[in-house]
């Protein structure tokens, strides 16, 4: 299914048929993506007296209870829900699910503390003039490793607060990353990207999201995509979500 797609005066050609997702299965054990601490995901499935939901066991149906924590396990979207001492669900917050995206890829700089951010200089510098609807940054080394990444206690690299400012600045409205936080693992509860990002509490953009622990493969080139954000219908602050690509081609 080929559509056509105008973002700012400028006309798009999608193949709604080729999907490239972006996300990291969410799966039972050990070998998913793991952070903050949480308790690896399980998927189990539910017994009453004799009777199992599991046709393998001889239960007559599949019938299993999943366990997860959405910020700790997997690819997840969250909304200023996450940071706000209002209720803000990702299911209000998130109305549109089409948006223009922008593939960039970062190194990010090391710090004298041994910290590696990603800085105002690096998102200038990938996005030139370019004003998309989302940004979804892949940082190097990108090794297919980060699909399976147990990430509690680690420093993974992180958002400066000027970088998320300099994002905020450009109206883009959604931000995904391929790490466990735009901010750093343990900065004593500022959570300043997250805060710059959303403006919130003092000019709080309730439409935006940030999407974290994605994967975005080598074999993606940076430029310019059709993104394709699906979430659970949680009335929570995050939900587990499925972000998908679509080629773009200039219309003739």
């Amino acid at each position: 299914m080929v559509t056509k797609i105008t973002h700012k005066g400028k006309s798009y050609i999608a193949d709604l048929s080729k999907p490239i997702d972006i996300s990291i299965p969410l799966r039972t054990g050990d070998e998913n993506v793991n952070a903050w601490y949480v308790n690896p995901v399980t998927i189990e499935p539910v017994r009453m007296g004799d009777w199992v939901g599991d046709v393998k066991q001889g239960g007559s149906v599949n019938f299993r209870n999943i366990s997860f924590n959405p910020h700790g396990n997997g690819t997840h979207t969250e909304c200023v829900g996450h940071i706000s001492k209002e209720d803000f669900s990702i299911n209000q917050c998130l109305k549109k699910f089409m948006f223009i995206a922008e593939v960039i890829t970062i190194l990010p700089d090391e710090l004298e503390n041994g910290d590696f951010v990603i800085t105002k200089k690096h998102i200038e510098n990938c996005l030139e003039n370019k004003r998309p609807e989302a940004i979804i940054i892949r940082t190097l080394d990108n090794h297919i490793s980060k699909i399976n990444k147990h990430y509690s206690n680690t420093n993974p690299p992180y958002l400066t607060e000027e970088a998320a400012l300099h994002i905020d600045s450009l109206d883009i409205n959604h931000l995904l990353i391929d790490l466990p936080s735009v901010d750093k693992e343990v900065d004593g509860g500022k959570l300043l990207a997250h805060h710059a990002f959303w403006q919130y509490p003092q000019n709080t953009k309730t439409e935006r999201t940030i999407t974290e622990m994605i994967y975005v493969p080598n074999t993606i080139f940076d430029g310019t995509y059709l993104l394709n954000i699906q979430i659970a219908s949680f009335e929570n602050d995050a939900s587990p979500s499925k972000p998908v690509l679509y080629q773009l081609n200039n219309a003739i």
